[in-house]
């Protein structure tokens, strides 16, 4: 199960409406709670159909857990392209879709399963 703050959930939709038509992508930080606690903001190339982020500009941080995109379309189920994104890149992802709320929020793991999704205050 990933825990996720609520207050994540909200830096995460009005990042993925902020450069809707485009994907956006970032990176999670959690706690000692194993609570994502933070959105992890770097250099990033966002596209209609992609989003791509340059490894070398990642922190080093234990913190570190994972990545967040958004898919434009209503389709939150990862492409071929976002799985190898998921093995190489942490144990947590999540994918947003149109229109970006929490009902169209989804959590993987590094191998793409689906993980359910806590929502902590």
């Amino acid at each position: 199960m990933i825990k996720i703050k609520e207050q994540v959930i909200e830096s995460i939709t009005l990042a993925a409406k902020s450069v809707y038509p485009d994907e956006f992508i970032s990176m999670l930080g959690r706690n000692k709670e194993n609570e994502i606690t933070e959105l992890v903001i770097f250099p990033a190339v966002y596209g209609k159909n992609f989003s791509s982020i340059r490894t070398d500009l990642i922190p080093f941080d234990k913190s570190i857990v994972g990545t967040i995109h958004s898919h434009p379309s209503n389709n939150n189920n990862p492409s071929q392209g976002d799985l190898k994104v998921f093995s190489a890149l942490g144990e947590i992802h999540l994918i947003i879709c149109w229109p970006f709320n929490l009902d169209n929020l989804k959590g993987f793991d590094r191998k793409g399963k689906e993980t359910e999704i806590e929502v902590v205050r």
